[in-house]
């Protein structure tokens, strides 16, 4: 049986929402720069949510 660390299923989890959205966002059809704007959102929350859990953290 195959034993995962924490950090590994994270990472194995991230990897399957990053392909499940590549698919998703590749089989939407709506104008270009909006699916743009889609696509960089995650992105942009991610670091978002990156960056304030930092700040937070250090208090």
């Amino acid at each position: 049986m195959l034993l995962l660390k924490n950090k590994q299923l994270i990472w194995l989890i991230l990897f399957l929402l990053g392909i499940a959205y590549f698919s998703a966002m590749s089989q939407i059809e709506i104008n270009y720069f909006l699916k743009s704007f889609i696509a960089i959102m995650p992105m942009q929350l991610g670091a978002i949510i990156y960056i304030t859990y930092r700040r937070w953290s250090r208090r």
